[in-house]
C-alpha cells in the first residue's frame, strides 16, 4: 500500500470520529455552560478537542489545529482554576464547533479549509499562550503496511507517547497543577458508540470490546439481497398450497422462519440511535434562545430509541425546523411568560419511543399555543380555503391547516407565532419517510407536534387490495380496519359521499373511480378505514387479499411523480402491485369535496 493511500484510509477514519466528536461537544458544553465547576463535564470536552486536534496535526490540517488549540488553551486555565470559564468562553467554544463541523466537510469534499476568524481567536486567548503550535509531519515510512489493523489514537500514542499531541511534549514530561486532575486518558473517557460508515481495527479491541465498524455500503448490500429472499419466500409461500408436498411444506417453512430471522438481524445491523440526531439539539437550542433573547431548558427523552440509519439522518432537518419554531415562535418571552403566571424559563421537551414497528418522535413546548381561529382567518384571507368551508372545520381541523403550502408568509409570523413557515416542507419530508406528522395544540398551555416514522423503509408491512383484478398495496400502518360494503348507510354531505361509521359521518373514496375506471355493475363491496392525519377514510375496494410484507422499489418510469403513488412492489404471485399513498388519496378527497362546496 502506498503512502498516499494510507493517509486517505487514515483520512477517512478520522473523519468518521471527529464527526462523532463534534456532535457530541455541542451537547457537552451545554452541560458544562449549565455547571462550570463539574470538572468532568470540562475534562470531556477537553478531551474532544485534545483529540481532534491530534488527529488534525498528523494529517496535516493547520487552521483545525489552530482552532482546536486555542480553545484547548482557554479550557486548561479554567482546569488549573486560573482564569474560570466566563460567557464570552462559551459562545466562542460553540462557535469553534460549529467551524469544526465546516471544516470536517470541507475535508470530506476536498476543498480547502477556512481560515479560523481572528475574533474568535481572540475570544479564547489567554496571556501567554500561543494559538500557533508546532507542525508535525510523519514520513510514509512509518505507516503499516495493513490499515485495517491500525488504530487511530494509537498510532498517535505510538508517534508522540501516550496522551500526547503532535508538537507537544509527552503526557509524562508535561507538568500538571497539583491541585488539579490530569486530562483523562483515552481509557477512561467514554468514547463514541461505533457507526457504520468506518472501521475499528481488530488491533484496537480489547478484551470488552464487542463491536466492529462496517462499511455502509455492504449493509445496503446486504438489505438488497435479503428483500430479494424476502421476495422468493413469499412467492414459495403463494404456490405452496398447489403442491401439496409435505417435504415442499416442512422446507418451505424452514426457510420462512430462517428468512424471517435473517431479515430481522440485518435490519438491526442498520440500526442507530436517534441520539446520533438528538445530541445536536441542545446546542442548537442554547443558540436560537441566546439569539431571540430567550430562557429555554430543552428536555432530551429517549434518545437511545433505534431507528434505521437511513431515517435518522433524514429526520434531522424537520426536527430542526420543529425545535427552532419551538423556541422561537412558541415559547413566549420572559416578561409575556411572567405576566401569564408561568415560570420565566420555557421548557421544550424532545422524545422519542417505539410503538410496534414504528417510531414515536415529539417536541412539545409549554409555550403560548396556536389560535385555530387566527389559522382560520389568515387562511380565508389568504384564498387557501373559502369562507363557508372554513366554518365547518373543527379547531384540531383548522390546525392542520398550517400543512398547506403558502399558508404564512413574514407578515404573519408574529399574528399566528410563525408556525405556518415551511411546515408544507416538514411535512413533505415526512411523508417521503412513509411517516405522518400531527399537531396538537392549546392556547396559553403550548404545542405538541408529533412524527410518526417506521423502523425502515426497506420491508413494508402492507395491505394487497384488488380492483378488477389488479392489485394494490396499502401501508398496513395507516389501515385501522376493514368492514363490508354493501352502500347501506351511505349518503351525501356537501357533494361528498359519506358513511355512518358508528354515528361519525367518515368520507368514502371509491378506489375504482379515483383510477378512473368505469363503475363495476356489482359495486364495491369492501372498504378499508384508513387513517391520514387526524382523519379518518373510507376506500372502497373490490376485496382484500390479506396482509403481506413487501420489498418497496422504486415507480416504474411512466408513473414517477404522478400523486396517489409511493412505490411499487413484487408480491407472491409475481405480479406488481403499485403502494398507494394513503395522504394523497385523503387530499383527493378533500380537493373534491371543495371542488363541490365551490360549484
Amino acid at each position: 500500500m502506498s503512502a498516499s493511500e494510507g493517509i486517505s484510509e487514515i483520512c477517512a477514519d478520522f473523519l468518521v470520529e471527529a464527526r462523532e466528536i463534534v456532535d457530541q461537544l455541542g451537547e457537552q458544553m451545554v452541560v458544562l455552560e449549565r455547571a462550570p465547576e463539574d470538572r468532568d463535564a470540562l475534562n470531556t470536552v477537553f478531551r474532544g478537542f485534545h483529540t481532534i486536534k491530534g488527529g488534525a496535526g498528523f494529517l496535516d490540517f493547520p487552521p483545525m489545529v489552530t482552532l482546536c488549540h486555542a480553545v484547548e488553551d482557554r479550557l486548561d486555565v479554567a482546569r488549573n482554576g486560573s482564569l474560570p470559564l466566563d460567557g464570552f468562553a462559551f459562545d466562542g467554544a460553540q462557535q469553534a464547533i460549529d467551524l469544526l463541523a465546516d471544516m470536517l466537510d470541507c475535508v470530506a469534499h476536498g476543498r480547502e479549509l477556512p481560515a479560523v476568524p481572528q475574533a474568535l481567536l481572540d475570544s479564547m486567548h489567554v496571556d501567554g499562550k500561543s494559538h500557533a503550535p508546532a507542525a508535525t509531519t510523519i514520513s510514509a515510512e512509518d505507516l503499516p503496511e495493513n490499515l485495517d489493523d491500525l488504530d487511530f489514537d494509537s498510532l498517535l500514542d505510538a508517534l508522540h507517547g501516550k496522551g500526547a499531541l503532535p508538537g507537544a511534549a509527552p503526557v509524562s514530561e508535561a507538568p500538571v497543577p497539583a491541585a488539579v486532575a490530569p486530562a483523562p486518558s483515552p481509557a477512561q473517557v467514554a468514547r463514541p458508540e461505533p457507526v457504520a460508515g468506518g472501521r475499528r481495527s481488530p488491533a484496537s479491541n480489547d478484551a470488552g470490546e464487542t463491536t466492529v465498524r462496517v462499511d455502509v455500503r455492504r449493509l445496503d448490500a446486504m438489505v438488497n439481497l435479503v428483500g430479494e429472499l424476502v421476495l422468493a419466500r413469499n412467492r414459495l409461500k403463494t404456490i405452496r398450497p398447489r403442491l401439496r408436498d409435505e417435504d415442499l411444506d416442512r422446507a418451505v417453512t424452514s426457510l420462512d422462519a430462517a428468512t424471517s430471522r435473517l431479515q430481522s438481524a440485518v435490519m438491526m445491523a442498520r440500526m442507530q440511535p436517534v441520539g446520533r440526531v438528538f445530541s445536536r439539539f441542545p446546542k442548537l437550542a442554547r443558540d436560537v434562545a441566546r439569539q431571540v433573547q430567550k430562557s429555554v431548558e430543552l428536555e432530551v427523552i429517549g434518545a437511545e430509541t433505534e431507528l434505521d440509519r437511513n431515517l435518522v439522518e433524514a429526520l434531522s432537518d424537520p426536527l430542526v425546523h420543529l425545535v427552532r419554531n419551538a423556541i422561537d415562535h412558541g415559547i413566549e418571552s420572559p416578561e409575556a411568560r411572567r405576566a401569564a403566571g408561568k415560570p420565566e424559563q420555557g421548557n421544550v421537551r424532545l422524545s422519542a419511543q417505539q410503538e410496534g414497528d414504528h417510531v414515536l418522535i415529539e417536541v412539545r413546548d409549554d409555550g403560548a399555543g396556536i389560535d385555530p381561529d387566527r389559522i382560520r382567518d389568515s387562511a380565508i384571507r389568504k384564498g387557501l380555503i373559502d369562507p363557508e368551508a372554513a366554518a365547518r372545520l373543527s379547531s384540531d381541523e383548522c390546525l392542520q391547516l398550517i400543512f398547506m403550502a403558502g399558508f404564512s408568509t413574514k407578515a404573519e409570523v408574529s399574528d399566528l407565532s410563525g408556525r405556518g413557515v415551511g411546515m408544507d416542507v416538514v411535512q413533505s419530508k415526512i411523508r417521503e419517510l412513509s411517516g405522518t406528522v400531527q399537531i396538537q395544540s392549546e392556547v396559553g398551555r403550548g404545542t405538541r407536534m408529533s412524527i410518526k416514522v417506521p423502523l425502515t423503509l426497506a420491508i413494508l408491512p402492507t395491505l394487497l387490495v384488488e380492483i378488477d383484478g389488479d392489485v394494490y398495496a396499502l401501508p398496513l400502518v395507516r389501515v385501522v380496519e376493514v368492514l363490508a360494503h354493501e352502500g347501506r348507510g351511505a349518503m351525501w354531505i356537501d357533494g361528498q359521499s359519506v358513511l355512518d361509521l358508528r354515528e361519525q359521518p367518515t368520507p368514502v373514496l371509491d378506489l375504482r373511480h379515483w383510477l378512473g375506471l368505469d363503475a363495476s355493475s356489482e359495486g364495491a363491496s369492501t372498504g378499508v378505514v384508513l387513517q391520514a392525519g387526524e382523519q379518518r377514510f373510507v376506500l372502497l375496494v373490490d376485496r382484500v387479499r390479506g396482509r403481506e410484507e413487501v420489498v418497496i422499489k422504486a415507480l416504474p418510469r411512466t408513473l414517477r411523480g404522478l400523486k396517489g403513488y409511493a412505490g411499487a412492489s413484487l408480491i407472491g404471485d409475481g405480479r406488481m402491485a403499485l403502494i398507494l399513498d394513503v395522504d394523497s388519496l385523503h387530499e383527493t378527497g378533500v380537493r373534491t369535496r371543495r371542488a363541490a362546496l365551490a360549484g
